[in-house]
């Protein structure tokens, strides 16, 4: 799949991932359930991923 994104909205999109990462965090350092950690990790493992395939640029 290929997406092409106009400098505002991969700026946009940027920012969310940022702040999804950022609360993904949070949530991680407070959680003592095991599964639910793991599922915490994958997910923000995928992200990761997301905002490489992103790219530079400003947020």
């Amino acid at each position: 799949m290929q997406l092409e994104l106009e400098d505002e909205e991969a700026a946009e999109l940027r920012r969310l991932l940022m702040g999804a990462l950022s609360e993904l965090s949070s949530e991680l350092a407070g959680t003592d359930n095991a599964a639910y950690a793991r599922q915490l990790r994958a997910r923000r493992d995928l992200l990761r991923s997301i905002e490489e395939k992103l790219g530079p640029g400003t947020a």
